[in-house]
């Protein structure tokens, strides 16, 4: 779509029940994320009162017909999607404004890939709109949904406000403002300013005046709420203390792995646990199923449910019902643990199980993962007209159970310890959940052909390996963002053709080099950090840019870079980078202690940044055993970002 252009949503898809819509972008600075947020307004171009505002302290309306479903890492950045259930909405409420803020100084012109996606209830993207012309503005209405003689319509707004939240939200009659007694993580907005006039949207005057200019001082204000964000139940850092006689003895757990014997007890076990902790703590059960298009209702789940299916009865491995207002949305659940791959037969037979009885979604859940909405199936399409099919990592759960847990935070300390013996279990071996772990038997033929020198165009088990090596990053930057509560992401432009054009790349890099490499962004990194994987040498190398610290002399440049490496791996490896080079003098940090004149450059070059990169070995087998490449991706990361990175935090000239 084009700025201020309009669709009808009855054009787009016959598929029913609530939409999604996702607004996206990039951070290649690292100075901060954006909070999204919806307004539901009404005839007056207000919203009706404060519960109308739907922001990340107060994440869903009273019926649930609005509901944040939070952030998610993507493969060119991050987006925060907004479910919104368009029959659920009061007949009063005419407007849902679809907007985001950024607090403590970043603004949108800082953000890449600004845009905003629309999609089904089967997930299916209907529409793009892509925001190139952002600036100092630190608040955007991306867009917006609207009655229009009974049916729904989408407007592409792509609207500043250089006056923040504050200045946002009291142009649609909210006044913002923050509490003492509750901790806050973003800087309060301004509302002094004026907001940033609308670039010629396409709009009947009556729809957009209200977000064209601000409210006078004697229009009535809905109400006022607070921004700060309230104290949640987290699970303790601190380790209690151990009263075990010896060391092999093993706490008692909620849910235990002992006595699994084999795939299918893990598969039912895992699925009983699962589906239990869903339905028992509200906000997790409501953060999985909300990813489904699922309203925001009551959670109730069932396993080994038995359905007809022609002479015959299936047994898919759970049940999931979300009532709410008389409606009830129902899917169904199919689960594979450890390596066991899903079968073709068996998830169609449970699409037209759910077809028949009227079910909207059917869940698988593996170690797999989808990327860029695939699913890792590829089934008769005439079977998901009236289905929708979807897929879930165990990965992608234990991420959002982390996130909870030890981040967002629950209102009961209960659920918060029940959601922690989750996630326990969950990273247990024995459980078979740990999500992808394995780059598939193309691996080592792999590896051969390049030590070969035999490795050509078109080999499928280079396109194979690339496909993995792109799941890994994901969940790899899965697993970093639940440790640290930071969203980190895959850096990748966005090529139109999706995932194939990315995973060319990086075929035709194996074909050239033998390396395969991927960028990263981890907001405490001053640019993106750079993974390569190379089969030839057999290392991983782990990369940064970092802006040299303002100072008179290269010299001390160079030392005040040493003096907060003092506990850095000997073997990191330094490049000092005069102004417009792209290499320069380079050497061991070992060598670098006792000689730091060594980096300075022979020119008398004023150094403007380093460049820091720490090899690693690389496992040759497939796995993550402790000679497994994914082990060993997994260890390079972990050690770069905590001896490296965390060193180096760009936080003072």
């Amino acid at each position: 779509m084009r700025k201020g252009a309009n669709v009808g949503l009855a054009n787009l898809t016959e598929a029913t029940g609530p939409v999604t819509v996702a607004l996206r972008w990039s951070d290649p600075s690292g100075n901060g994320d954006a909070d999204v947020a919806a307004l539901l307004v009404g005839s007056s171009g207000k919203v009706r009162d404060d519960k109308d505002f739907v922001f990340y302290n107060q994440p869903s309306t009273q019926d649930g017909s609005v509901q944040l479903l939070g952030k998610s890492p993507t493969a060119a950045g991050s987006e925060d999607r907004i479910l919104v259930d368009l029959d659920a909405l009061p007949p009063d409420v005419e407007r849902v404004v679809l907007t985001a803020s950024r607090y403590g100084g970043p603004t949108f012109g800082d953000l890449d890939d600004l845009g905003l996606t629309l999609l089904d209830s089967s997930g299916a993207a209907l529409l793009g709109f892509d925001i190139d012309d952002a600036g100092s503005e630190t608040a955007f209405v991306f867009g917006e949904l609207y009655r229009r003689d009974g049916d729904w319509k989408v407007r592409a707004v792509g609207q500043g406000y250089e006056s923040g939240l504050g200045g946002l939200a009291g142009d649609f009659g909210i006044t913002v403002g923050e509490d003492d007694d509750v901790e806050r993580d973003e800087a309060p907005a301004d509302d002094e300013k004026e907001p940033v006039p609308p670039d010629a949207v396409e709009a009947p005057p009556s729809e957009t005046e209200s977000k064209t200019r601000p409210a006078a001082a004697d229009e009535p204000r809905a109400g006022r709420v607070r921004t700060a964000k309230k104290r949640r139940s987290t699970l303790p850092k601190a380790v209690k203390v151990d009263l075990a006689d010896h060391p092999s003895w093993q706490g008692a757990r909620l849910f235990s792995v002992a006595g699994l014997r084999n795939d299918h007890e893990r598969e039912a076990r895992a699925t009983s646990t699962l589906l239990a902790v869903m339905a028992q703590v509200p906000e997790f059960g409501r953060r999985l199923t909300a990813r489904f298009n699922a309203p925001a209702g009551t959670v109730q789940t069932f396993v080994e449910t038995p359905f007809k299916s022609g002479e015959t009865k299936v047994r898919p491995d759970g049940v999931i019902r979300v009532a709410r207002a008389g409606r009830i949305w129902t899917a169904l659940v199919e689960t594979k643990t450890g390596g066991s791959p899903l079968k073709k037969e068996q998830v169609e037979a449970y699409l037209e199980v759910a077809s028949r009885n009227g079910y909207e979604t059917v869940i698988t859940l593996s170690n797999d993962l989808a990327l860029d909405g695939e699913h890792p199936l590829t089934v008769d399409r005439r079977r998901l007209r009236k289905v929708a099919l979807r897929h879930l990592s165990w990965a992608e759960v234990a991420h959002e159970a982390h996130m909870l847990c030890h981040h967002h935070g629950l209102a009961s300390p209960v659920h918060t310890w029940m959601l922690g013996e989750l996630l326990h279990y969950l990273r247990h071996d024995g459980a078979g959940c740990q999500g992808f772990q394995d780059m598939g038997p193309s691996w080592v033929p792999l590896r051969n052909a390049i030590t070969a020198g035999t490795l050509r165009p078109g080999d499928r088990h280079a396109e194979l390996v690339a496909e993995s090596w792109e799941k890994l990053v994901r969940q790899l930057c899965l697993r970093l963002s639940g440790e640290t509560g930071l969203n980190v992401a895959p850096v990748m432009r966005r090529r139109r053709g999706g995932a194939a054009p990315r995973r060319a790349d990086v075929v035709a890099s194996l074909i050239e080099s033998g390396r395969m490499g991927a960028d990263m962004r981890l907001p405490i990194a001053a640019g993106p950090v750079r993974l390569v994987a190379d089969l030839r040498t057999g290392q991983i190398e782990t990369t940064v840019e970092i802006p040299a610290a303002v100072r008179a002399r290269s010299l001390s440049r160079v030392q005040w870079l040493l003096r907060r490496l003092a506990d850095a791996p000997q073997e990191l490896r330094l490049e000092a980078l005069p102004d417009g080079h792209a290499e320069g003098p380079c050497d061991l940090l070992k060598n670098l202690r006792s000689e730091p004149g060594l980096l300075v450059p022979a020119d008398g070059g004023e150094i403007t940044s380093f460049r820091l990169t720490l090899p690693s070995g690389m496992g040759a087998k497939r796995g993550t055993d402790e000679t497994g490449f994914v082990r060993s991706v997994d260890v390079a990361v972990d050690r770069f970002h905590q001896q490296v990175l965390q060193a180096v935090k760009v936080d003072a000239g």
